[in-house]
């Protein structure tokens, strides 16, 4: 069953001059009919342009061993898979007598070997690869790309832009890291949709966008910005959030030979001290 749960907005398509709906219909190119969807099946297009189709008989005829189970193909540490390769989350649940107590065998297995299980299965009419680790009492599956389904990087350019050492590890960079440093991701909003249901709520009430607050960001601008300057900003409005002293401290500069000074002597009165 479904791990995660989708809160997005959904929208329907409208038609402007008069606000009524716009729906899509199936429609045969040939004929000109429209379709029911008992009477639509898969087909596949070749480089020709030819359409073979392919119904679901064809599909359960596969000689699929995944079909109904889970097949188990290694064990692995679990930092070993990349999260490039994760996709959607299931919770597998043991829905019959036979299948309780391998589902505690795994269980049990994959938390004192510290490791994830790599398996196939087939959902959807494919079959996919997947992990299983264990969440409190329950085996999650998590889908997996298959590795030629993962593009290269080498195809992002990245910029070659010189950085001091200096920039990187002493001033503000390393301290913003370190200040939003944290694990509890509960508190975490999606804000864009809090102003979205705010911006239906007032169009639904008064047909009307909400009064802007007035701090929206300033639009992003092209120029070249003062990195390190935007960067300490940061550091200090991070610090504020969690009630933290804000300290700022000054890039490092060249160093220069100190100037050699020579102690003035003075009177003193009484036993003479010795200068340190």
């Amino acid at each position: 069953m479904p791990a995660t749960e989708s809160h997005d907005i959904s929208f329907r398509q409208i038609h402007t001059a008069d606000g009524g709906r716009v729906r899509y219909r199936k429609v045969c190119e040939l004929d000109g009919q429209e379709l029911r969807q008992d009477e639509i099946v898969r087909g596949y297009e070749t480089a020709t342009g030819t359409l073979i189709p392919v119904t679901d008989q064809d599909l359960d005829a596969m000689p699929l061993p995944t079909a109904q189970a889970i097949d188990i193909v290694t064990f692995v540490p679990a930092a070993s898979i990349d999260p490039i390769q994760i996709g959607a989350s299931y919770y597998l649940a043991a829905t019959e007598p036979v299948s309780a107590k391998p589902y505690t065998l795994l269980r049990q297995a994959l938390e004192r070997s510290a490791k994830v299980a790599v398996a196939k299965f087939a959902l959807r009419d494919r079959e996919r690869l997947g992990l299983l680790r264990v969440k409190g009492d329950v085996i999650m599956l998590h889908a997996l790309r298959w590795p030629d389904e993962i593009r290269s990087p080498s195809q992002v350019p990245v910029p070659d832009t010189a950085v001091s050492e200096a920039e990187v590890e002493a001033e503000a960079a390393v301290r913003l890291a370190e200040i939003l440093t944290g694990t509890d991701l509960s508190d975490m909003r999606d804000t864009y949709r809090d102003a979205l249901e705010e911006v239906i709520s007032a169009k639904s009430a008064t047909g009307a966008l909400p009064a802007a607050s007035g701090d929206e960001a300033p639009p992003a601008s092209a120029e070249v910005v003062d990195l390190m300057g935007m960067l300490e900003k940061s550091v200090q409005d991070a610090k504020s959030t969690r009630a933290e002293p804000a300290t700022v401290h000054p890039l490092p500069g060249k160093k220069t030979a100190a100037k050699k000074t020579t102690p003035k002597k003075t009177a003193a009165k009484g036993k003479p001290r010795r200068s340190a």
